[in-house]
């Protein structure tokens, strides 16, 4: 189980390989983290940001985690606009995970 609540059925190959990886990150914080906030924006996405979103994916889940709940400063090269919306999202309280 996964937890998506978003079809793949509209998305492009990129999009749905970029979705189902933010669920299957390898922990489950992370997954609920990016994987609802994937599941509001896959779809308006423009391919650079599909382009800093997955250079995101590919940050070890303990790092991302850190700088997701501020417990690290974020380096330079991964503050862009997606990952400032991510932490955002996960402020509101939208990503479901209150660690």
């Amino acid at each position: 189980m996964t937890g998506t609540t978003r079809s793949s059925a509209d998305l492009d190959p990129r999009r749905r390989k970029i979705l189902f990886r933010s669920w299957h990150r390898g922990t489950r914080e992370m997954d609920l983290i990016m994987g609802r906030f994937a599941d509001v924006h896959i779809g308006e996405f423009s391919e650079a940001e599909l382009d800093d979103f997955e250079r995101l994916i590919e940050v070890p889940d303990r790092d991302l985690f850190a700088w997701v709940t501020d417990k690290a400063e974020t380096p330079g090269n991964y503050d862009t606009s997606v990952f400032r919306a991510l932490k955002t999202f996960h402020a509101e309280g939208r990503g479901a995970w209150v660690g």
